[in-house]
């Protein structure tokens, strides 16, 4: 899954210890989301589309290698 993180909080201006603590998660969540190492939980998802004031859909989107929305057969 890819995502927007890091260029929104770097709009907001915030570090990553200033989001890891408003997310109630460590920096290195916080870094390992940024670099794609780490997909969040849906109630992660939903606390950093709350911090943005944005949909999830405009932050986390389906890279290649995920599966189809249907989750069937390609």
């Amino acid at each position: 899954m890819r995502n927007d993180v890091r260029k929104l909080r770097t709009e907001h201006g915030w570090t990553q210890v200033q989001f890891a603590e408003a997310l109630g998660v460590s920096r290195q969540t916080v870094n390992a989301l940024e670099t794609g190492r780490y997909d969040p939980s849906l109630p992660l998802a939903f606390r950093v589309s709350t911090l943005f004031s944005a949909p999830i859909e405009t932050i986390f989107f389906p890279d290649e290698n995920d599966a189809p929305p249907t989750g069937g057969k390609r």
